[in-house]
This record gives C-alpha cells, sequence and structure tokens, in this order.
C-alpha cells in the first residue's frame, strides 16, 4: 500500500537538510548558550544565525526575532502581551475563523475586562472589512487577523488592515503560520507590528516557533524568569530546534516561488479532478486568493470522517474540515462561520500538500476518490 500524505497545513515532514543540520546540536554542541565558558559560547553564535535566517525570510532586523516554542506561545505572547501593555477596556479585534491559538487568549482577555470583537466572513471566507473598519473606532485597540486561515487556505488583505489599525494607532499581529515559506512576506512593506511562525509548518521539527515584533511596538514579557531572548523570552533555549528553523527558513528563502508554482498547479489538478469525477462536490473558500498549497471539499451528504477513514484504508492521509470528536458531529468553526449548507460542512476535507508531493501522489488520490464516494453515499440516509 502507497502513503500518500495530504496533511502538511497540520505538520509537515522535517526535510533531511533540517534534520541533518541539527543533529549536533543534540551530540556535540550541548553547552547552554548563556554560559559564559567555551561551551556556551560556540553554541550562542547558532543561534544568532538562526536568528539571521529567519528574518531574512520576512526581511526583519535580526533583533526583531524572538524564540518561542510554537505558533500558539506566539500568539498568545502578541496577543497578550501587547493588550497588557495598553491601559484597561482595551479593544481586541479578531475573526471569527481564527485558530483556536489567537481565538483562545481572546477570549481570555475578554474575561479579564476587555471589549473583544470578532469580525465575520462572507461565504468565500473573506473577512468583512466595513465591520473591521468600524471596530477600530471603539478605543484603543489591538488587532490580530491570520494572514491565511488553516483550514480554507483563503488569504486576507493584511496590507490593508495594517495599515488601517496603523492609522487608528492601534497594535496589528497576524498569524502567519499556514503562510511563511508558502508566499513571500516583507515586513519591510507591509506594516505589521507583530507575526507568529511555527518551524512544523515549513518542515522543521515540532515544538520551535518565532514571534517577529517590529522595533517600538509596545509589549509585556509573556515568559518571565530569565534574561533570555532580549528580555523578552524567559527559558534556555532549545539549541537544536532553534537551529533547525533557522535552515528551513534558509531553505524556504530559496525557493519559495517556483516551488509554490508547481504545488499550486498539482493542488488544481487534484481539486479539477474530484470536482469532475465525484458528483455534487463544492470548494470551501476563495478559489483564487488562496495559499497555493490548500484546498477544502465538501462532498454532499456524507461525513468528513468516514472519507478520512476510507482514504486512510489506502494510505491517504488528509484532514476533516470538521471538528468532529466523539459525541459531536458539529462542523468546524471556520464552515459554519462561512455559512456552508448543512449536508455540504459535515462532509469538508481538507487536501494540503507540500514540496515532497508528486504527481503520481495525485494520480493515486484521484483514482481511489470516486469509489469512496460511491460508496460513502450509497450508505447515506441523505441519498435517496
Amino acid at each position: 500500500m502507497r502513503n500518500i500524505y495530504l496533511d502538511n497545513n497540520a505538520t509537515t515532514q522535517p526535510a533531511p537538510e533540517v534534520i541533518e543540520a541539527m543533529m549536533p546540536f543534540l551530540r556535540d554542541f550541548w553547552g547552554n548558550p548563556s554560559s559564559m565558558h567555551y561551551f556556551g559560547g560556540q553554541v550562542k553564535k547558532h543561534i544568532e544565525k538562526a536568528r539571521q535566517q529567519v528574518a531574512a525570510l520576512i526581511n526583519a532586523d535580526p533583533s526583531e526575532i524572538i524564540f518561542t516554542s510554537c505558533g500558539t506561545e506566539s500568539d498568545n505572547t502578541a496577543i497578550r502581551g501587547s493588550v497588557e501593555a495598553l491601559a484597561r477596556n482595551t479593544v481586541i479585534i479578531t475573526s471569527r475563523v481564527e485558530h483556536p491559538a489567537v481565538l483562545g487568549p481572546c477570549r481570555y482577555m475578554k474575561e479579564q475586562g476587555h471589549n473583544e470583537i470578532e469580525i465575520g466572513v462572507d461565504t468565500t471566507g473573506r473577512l468583512n472589512i466595513h465591520e473591521f473598519r468600524n471596530a477600530l473606532t471603539l478605543g484603543p485597540s489591538v488587532a490580530s487577523i491570520m494572514w491565511a486561515n488553516n483550514e480554507t487556505g483563503v488569504i486576507f488583505p493584511i496590507q490593508e488592515l495594517a495599515e488601517m489599525v496603523k492609522e487608528a494607532g492601534g497594535i496589528f499581529h497576524t498569524d502567519a503560520v499556514q503562510v511563511v515559506g508558502k508566499i513571500p512576506i516583507d515586513v519591510k512593506k507591509v506594516p505589521v507590528d507583530m507575526l507568529s511562525l511555527s518551524g512544523h509548518k515549513l518542515h522543521a521539527p515540532k515544538g520551535i516557533g518565532a514571534l517577529y515584533i517590529r522595533k517600538g511596538t509596545k509589549l509585556n514579557t509573556f515568559m518571565i524568569g530569565g534574561h533570555q531572548e532580549n528580555n523578552r523570552r524567559g527559558g534556555t533555549e532549545n539549541v537544536p530546534y532553534i537551529v533547525a528553523l533557522g535552515r528551513a527558513c534558509e531553505l524556504a528563502s530559496g525557493k519559495t516561488s517556483d516551488e509554490m508554482t508547481r504545488i499550486s498547479g498539482l493542488r488544481d489538478r487534484l481539486e479539477e479532478g474530484i470536482l469532475k469525477t465525484c458528483p455534487d462536490t463544492t470548494v470551501n473558500g476563495d478559489r483564487k486568493e488562496r495559499i497555493p498549497n490548500t484546498t477544502n471539499i465538501s462532498f454532499q451528504y456524507i461525513e468528513g470522517e468516514s472519507i478520512l477513514y476510507h482514504l486512510s484504508d489506502f494510505g491517504i492521509a488528509a484532514s476533516s474540515g470538521s471538528a468532529c470528536t466523539s459525541g459531536s458531529l458539529e462542523p468546524s468553526h471556520v464552515i459554519r462561520a462561512m455559512g456552508v449548507p448543512f449536508t455540504a460542512a459535515h462532509g469538508s476535507t481538507r487536501f494540503s500538500l507540500s514540496r515532497y508531493t508528486a504527481d503520481e501522489d495525485i494520480d493515486y488520490v484521484l483514482e481511489k476518490m470516486p469509489g469512496i464516494v460511491t460508496k460513502l453515499r450509497a450508505l447515506s440516509p441523505f441519498v435517496r
């Protein structure tokens, strides 16, 4: 049986070059970078090299990059740290389709007495700009809007949103976990104040992330207890994983355009093939403004989880757009916010590709998909 991995928005395969780069820091260079002796000194310089590599990918200054444990920590640091740095009754603006790593801290800060507003989206997943603009008039604001949605791949107009927040005197953060390494990012041109990224979304290991913090941004320290990361994130640095993230960003820097053109071509072929061979299927989200590797397809009258189980039987890994767990049949909050009809919402399935996806992988999925859909629809109580 073949193994086809199309769940890269959940996590990616660590690149061999990345694994090779980190291994010496598990075997030989194991000193604490905060130590003044030789063992620490020889490690510290590699952290700074990785900082430069991460900064180069988004055209930031290395001093504006701090390392974290993951995208979730980066989001929490940005949101909670900036809200705490401002006056009481801060208006927190986010969207209804954010990742829980953003919705969670935003809703937590609401419980602490701040005003939280969640902006809606239309049926294609595009943000309601008028609603966003109105929210900025309600007081000192911290806005956190994802650069691209993790379920549908829809890209938000971050340039426009950041300029609006800047004009209103607020602080703007973007969760860019799904776009770093997939589309060009230049923080010298896009006036975001903070940007989160996660290593395991761009072929580095799990357990390492980074946060870009523009010089002059008001931000309270989130992880307290050490002087590391220029006093902005206490805790002994995870050197092997920091080196790995730096190498992954270096690999992405030189490949983004050509690589993503190839991947988007595979994505489009997969998508068009499914729509052609599987009746009653629709694409969720804007098919133009989205990241190159992602498609979210609803198969009407069948459950997404059933599709995933049958795909897995053929060695194909994808993910459901539903947040279905034991005892729950509710579609994901993203699909609900977009107003996807009931008969399609439960059958939403996400396919997300990577640099390791090959033409023959797409051929194999297209070969198996029609039979799976036909079989499941024959069992569905919604199909007559």
